[in-house]
């Protein structure tokens, strides 16, 4: 084994440079470097707002941008505009766009569970301020399909409004139960109005039954009451097949051995009644849907009765503020569609 030999001087002096070398640098003007990535160029950390990352949230919820501005109440190009100052904030791209919508990168599912992080802390800051504001202040946050919306929930809120001032309500409409449901479980609301059957994970409780009515054109010879092959003379406006009403008509149809042929699938309740009223067919709809009824088309009870109940759900894991239930319980004392407290008939 050779053996090199150096100077102690040239020694000392090379164990005193390393010593000097790896000793700890102080911090500058008192205060740590930053760190390379919070200092990239490419990234302006301070200029992202928390409205983008709910943007980014509600996408990747309903996988395009069109339902996802339905879903957080703003229009189609703010949230482009969201997402596209966040791509830019950050210097990378959080979605892949396409003709079927919008998918998360690999990067952007990574930002996204930080983003859902940062969410769901604000919401529970939130909740600690109603919880010490009691019913002197705080908010209600309630989501719900449209027609229960709009025949079950104005009266019940100008009561509530009444009762409690100083608490704010904010209502979110959604197409469907999944979108109620899933409002309910991300914590961006307190109480949901449901049809669907519940699950352990929520409390809920029945509301109202919403009877299902036969609607047909203006100029129709139909008795009252009427049979089933009454119904199968027109052509049959029925609601999409995946549709919860749609699942339940079948479903009550097919227990009944009745058969009717879908001549026209419709999504939205309005567009069935005006075609209904245009001599285009005949439809079954549930009776808070298909409200206010235009004068000129002819309203039939089945001939066999179908309702669909309607429940207030909460999360069962949540601590609910004051204020959730004070306006529970005057749900519980005042919500009725003008229709039940008609004592007209049906016809």
């Amino acid at each position: 084994m050779a053996l090199i030999l150096i100077s102690s001087d040239l020694f000392i002096d090379t164990m005193n440079f390393i010593h000097k070398w790896n000793r700890p640098k102080p911090p500058i003007c008192g205060r740590m470097e930053a760190s390379p990535i919070l200092s990239d160029p490419a990234m302006n950390l301070e200029a992202i707002k928390l409205s983008q990352l709910r943007a980014l949230n509600a996408i990747a919820d309903c996988g395009n941008f069109s339902e996802a501005a339905l879903q957080i109440g703003v229009s189609q190009s703010a949230v482009s505009h969201a997402i596209a100052s966040l791509e830019a904030d950050l210097g990378v791209v959080l979605l892949s766009r396409g003709r079927h919508g919008a998918t998360l990168t690999p990067v952007g599912e990574r930002v996204l569970v930080h983003a859902q992080s940062m969410l769901n802390l604000l919401e529970l800051i939130g909740r600690e301020a109603n919880l010490a504001k009691g019913l002197q202040g705080g908010q209600v946050r309630i989501a719900s399909f449209r027609s229960a919306a709009t025949h079950l929930l104005p009266s019940v809120i100008a009561e509530f409004q009444k009762r409690y001032p100083s608490i704010s309500l904010t209502i979110n409409e959604y197409r469907g139960d999944d979108g109620v449901e899933q409002a309910l479980r991300a914590g961006r609301v307190d109480i949901g109005l449901t049809c669907q059957p519940s699950t352990p994970e929520f409390d809920s409780w029945e509301l109202w039954q919403d009877e299902y009515i036969a609607l047909f054109p203006p100029q129709a010879q139909i008795p009252d009451p009427i049979t089933w092959a009454d119904l199968a003379q027109y052509p049959f406006i029925a609601p999409p097949t995946h549709d919860y009403c749609a699942i339940l008509i079948w479903g009550h149809l097919t227990r009944l051995n009745q058969t009717l042929k879908a001549a026209y699938e419709i999504m939205e309740d309005s567009t069935m009644v005006s075609m209904v009223s245009q001599g285009l067919g005949a439809t079954i709809m549930a009776r808070l849907a298909a409200e206010p009824f235009p004068p000129e088309i002819q309203v039939r009870a089945l001939p066999q009765p179908l309702k669909r109940p309607i429940r207030v759900a909460t999360l069962a894991s949540a601590l609910h503020p004051p204020a959730v239930y004070a306006f529970l319980e005057t749900l519980r004392d005042l919500a009725m569609p003008k229709s039940a407290q008609s004592t007209q008939p049906v016809a």
